[in-house]
């Protein structure tokens, strides 16, 4: 899915008020195209979480109804310490939402739009925590097809959020129209089926122009014009142009990167291929330099 419109409709849901019975709002964290995301506490699990509901004019759209469903079932689906944990849902509510255990902590998002690119002593852990995750999601049969800085919560592990987009392998195989978003969509999430079909390697390309965000503070590839009539322009991944990395990154480092922006699903590396390689790059780093970060193998 290329670049929406987000919709005005809003629940205008202020601290105090109720959004269900059980759920007290403490405010909004902000919302997409179909929905809301609202903090709430929550006196079933007795502290606070994060609720995912339709907007107001989405709520009678069988397509945003459906989006909720196939996000509720891919939480159902997965369950891996680096990836969201969904903790119940109601589809038949007013206001149709799914509760989301809340995750504190900044959006990569979020630190690279004030601090700039991450030193090795965060990124190196990063690294390892999506490749796991992207892992896990290939040998459950899932693609999330979304992996991007603000869908990645930073911590000791980082966590992947927002499962909306998260097909099963045979029917991101099966898509025929873009999914995704502009700048973090691999070849085949772009123009499926011309170059491949969409597949767990395709997180491993998220993967790739994530880290290559967080470790340079620029994307690999120029922006794309959502307007322009040549799919290239659209989408610069298609083209023969990727970015080098700064200079101060290490070699490893840079290989491993821009082997995930291979353009042929089959030319990435595995997951598990990237974890261990930053491994032993974090194993030889400073005890003191590592931030708080624990060592994970």
């Amino acid at each position: 899915m290329t670049t929406q419109r987000v919709s005005k409709s809003s629940w205008g849901l202020a601290e105090g008020d109720l959004l269900t019975d059980q759920l007290t709002v403490l405010k909004l964290l902000g919302g997409g195209a179909a929905y809301e995301a609202y903090l709430a506490f929550d006196e079933t699990t007795y502290g606070p979480v994060v609720v995912k509901v339709l907007r107001p004019d989405q709520v009678d759209d069988e397509a945003s109804m459906r989006g909720l469903r196939r996000e509720i079932a891919a939480l159902a689906a997965v369950n891996h310490p680096v990836v969201v944990r969904g903790l119940r849902h109601d589809t038949e509510s007013p206001r149709p939402h799914v509760v989301l255990e809340h995750i504190d902590g900044p959006r990569l998002s979020s630190l690279l739009r004030r601090h700039g690119p991450l030193q090795a002593a965060q990124y190196l852990p990063l690294a390892i925590d999506l490749a796991s995750a992207v892992h896990y999601l290939g040998q459950v049969g899932q693609v999330h097809l979304d992996i991007k800085p603000s869908n990645v919560i930073m911590g000791a592990p980082a966590r992947l959020i927002d499962l909306s987009l998260m097909r099963t392998t045979e029917v991101s195989a099966a898509l025929a129209k873009p999914i995704g978003t502009d700048a973090y969509m691999a070849p085949e999430q772009c123009l499926p089926g011309e170059y491949a079909v969409p597949c767990p390697a395709s997180d491993v390309w998220g993967l790739g122009a994530t880290l290559f965000r967080a470790v340079a503070g620029y994307l690999p590839f120029d922006e794309g014009d959502p307007d322009a009539a040549d799919p290239v322009k659209v989408w610069p991944q298609l083209g023969p142009t990727i970015y080098d990395l700064p200079e101060s990154v290490p070699a490893e480092v840079s290989s491993v990167i821009h082997a995930c922006l291979a353009t042929l699903p089959g030319d990435r590396p595995a997951p598990a291929e990237v974890a261990d390689a930053f491994a032993p790059l974090l194993e030889r780093m400073p005890r003191g330099r590592l931030g708080g970060f624990k060592i994970r193998r």
